[in-house]
């Protein structure tokens, strides 16, 4: 017989609670900080596109690179004749990272439910920073300038990237119940914005010696965190002799807690939460199929839904600081400080609309009536004045009707859809469908930067926004 709500809620807190231990805190700071660090070599990129540019082109040389005479002999290597070009092509090797990143996605998901995430992910941070130090180092140093061999780098940057969101999301589901997974996962998904900012710090210390500098710190410290999580992640409780995620708490309670989403009425009562990565190999769940997963109930909708979500998220992360100095006619460097809000927004509203969906136990209303108020927010934002605290404000109140259901779409709710009866005890799910999440919204975001730049250059600033209204 079904309890009363209050009564349901009570124990599943408190399960939370008590099953909190120093490795679920150590599991939480090592996969935030995992994927902090791969965001942070992708801000790093667009941090020195200036730098980049400069010198991909005869108007001047790198600080640190020689002066060699006759000028016109050792410049006649330049990619470029001018920065226009220059700029051009660093706009096309964002979309070939995107694309890349994109398609990797939905292969990483499978191999991480089919490896150990562990390895997984350890691999994708250090040989992701080795093609980064490749990219943006070892190509100065040695004054190779090549735009085949920088495509085909960042073409293998955005697959080996790609293994990073859906091997911390499954880490994280191992070890964190639907009790109480929205709150965490909405402070967690934060590791992406703290990433940005890692990024944007690390580069601006070191730019001043040179772009290659600011690429080998953000290389280096990707690999030695890549080097930390192969020694010291864990991967489901299971591995320090801890119990299975929910065994121990009462089966009506975990029924209760998953049918907002996607519970059945039928379930089993003895059914338990599996670990994707057990240890045990006799009762190993068998990976489930791709086309498996994309049938699964949610699945499909909810990728399509974070496509949007993701397109207009990615549009701010590159378009904003543009938009600012265009608009306003604000410096560069203000319109970088300024859309820093965008991130903080997002940062709170992933974590206070997960509590909110705990506490109701219920995703989907929490989405809904947020996305409303994101349209009210946009509307406002596309009138903002030329007043810097004021459109900061509203940046940041964008972002947080914005950038919360995002968050909430690509951890927690991935968490749950990978999670349902349908698969719960039987079949590895949740790297494959997170990786089917992320990867359909990043397919959205690397069409959306084609559309803003469309929309932008033949119909204006205003309807842009219209259309960020309608995605």
């Amino acid at each position: 017989m079904a309890l009363p709500g209050s009564l349901r809620r009570q124990p599943t807190n408190r399960g939370l609670v008590s099953h909190c231990t120093h490795h679920h805190i150590v599991v939480f700071l090592l996969t935030f900080f995992s994927y902090s660090l791969l965001h942070a070599s992708r801000k790093t990129f667009s941090n020195v596109k200036v730098s980049i540019s400069s010198q991909w082109t005869p108007s001047c040389l790198n600080s640190t690179a020689p002066e060699l005479r006759p000028y016109e002999l050792w410049n006649s290597n330049r990619l470029f004749p001018n920065a226009e070009e220059a700029t051009l092509f660093l706009g096309t090797l964002d979309t070939i990272f995107l694309f890349s990143y994109a398609v990797g996605l939905f292969v990483s998901g499978i191999v991480g439910d089919r490896l150990n995430l562990r390895w997984v992910l350890s691999f994708g941070m250090c040989s992701s920073a080795l093609v980064v130090f490749f990219f943006g180092t070892l190509t100065e140093w040695l004054h190779f300038y090549n735009k085949w061999f920088y495509c085909c780098l960042w073409v293998v940057n955005g697959l080996l990237q790609s293994t990073g969101w859906p091997c911390v999301v499954a880490v994280m589901g191992n070890w964190f119940g639907k009790a109480g997974r929205g709150f965490v996962f909405g402070l967690w998904s934060a590791c992406a914005s703290v990433g940005n900012i890692l990024g944007a710090f690390l580069a601006s210390c070191v730019l001043k010696y040179g772009y290659e500098y600011a690429f080998l710190v953000t290389a280096s410290v990707q690999f030695a965190g890549g080097v930390i999580v192969f020694f010291g992640l864990l991967t489901s409780p299971k591995e320090v002799g801890l119990p299975e995620l929910g065994a121990d708490e009462d089966a009506v309670v975990e029924e209760d807690a998953n049918r907002p989403l996607m519970g059945s009425d039928d379930a089993d009562d003895d059914d338990r939460n599996y670990s994707i990565q057990a240890t045990d190999t006799d009762n190993q769940p068998k990976a489930i199929g791709f086309f498996q997963a994309c049938c699964l109930p949610g699945v499909v909708l909810y990728s399509l839904a974070y496509a949007c979500l993701k397109l207009v998220n990615y549009s701010f992360f590159f378009w904003l600081p543009f938009y600012l100095s265009n608009n306003f006619g604000w410096k560069e460097a203000e319109a970088d400080q300024l859309s820093i809000w965008y991130d903080v927004g997002g940062i709170i509203g992933g974590t206070i609309q997960g509590l909110i969906s705990d506490v109701l136990q219920k995703r989907a209303p929490v989405l809904a009536i947020s996305l409303l108020f994101a349209v009210g927010s946009l509307f406002g934002y596309s009138r903002s004045p030329n007043s810097k605290p004021i459109n900061a404000v509203i940046m940041a109140i964008t972002g947080f009707f914005i950038g919360g259901p995002s968050n909430m779409i690509s951890s927690a709710i991935s968490a749950d859809l990978g999670r349902q009866d349908l698969v719960k005890g039987s079949s590895e799910a949740l790297a494959t469908v997170t990786g089917i999440v992320d990867g359909t919204g990043s397919i959205g975001a690397a069409v959306g930067q084609y559309l803003v730049s469309l929309i932008q250059e033949n119909l204006g600033w205003m309807w842009v926004f219209y259309f960020f209204i309608l995605m």
